[in-house]
């Protein structure tokens, strides 16, 4: 039932701007934390930003300033907005969520199928 679609990857030159969507759908109880992932070839996978349900968010040190994580609680989407972007940002960007399908159900992670980002001039 529950799935999330991630948008707005694309090619880009260094210095530009690029805002990424992941709207879950389905049957959904409750959604915790989201976030986003990144991965780049030959690289490990690394957390890139996360928001909580209160909205409380972290980011990874290479993005602080530049990268924005939002999220729209009544669209179960969340954001996110990257600013100022640099080679070193190319990776297939994907969206996580912790969601509960009922009220006897626990939290679980659910993951996006991926969306690249290119930052090359």
């Amino acid at each position: 039932q529950v799935q999330l679609v991630e948008s707005g990857g694309g090619l880009v030159q260094p210095g530009g701007s690029l805002r990424l969507s992941c709207a879950a759908s389905g049957s959904i109880f409750s959604i915790n934390a989201m976030g986003w992932y990144r991965q780049a070839p030959g690289k490990q996978r690394e957390l890139v930003a996360v928001i909580s349900s209160g909205d409380s968010t972290d980011y990874v040190d290479s993005v602080k300033g530049r990268f924005t994580i939002s999220r729209d609680n009544r669209k179960n989407t969340v954001y996110l907005q990257m600013n100022s972007l640099k080679p070193e940002d190319t990776a297939v960007y994907h969206c996580n969520a912790k969601l509960s399908l009922s009220l006897l159900d626990p939290y679980n992670d659910y993951w996006g199928k991926g969306t690249l980002v290119t930052v090359s001039s």
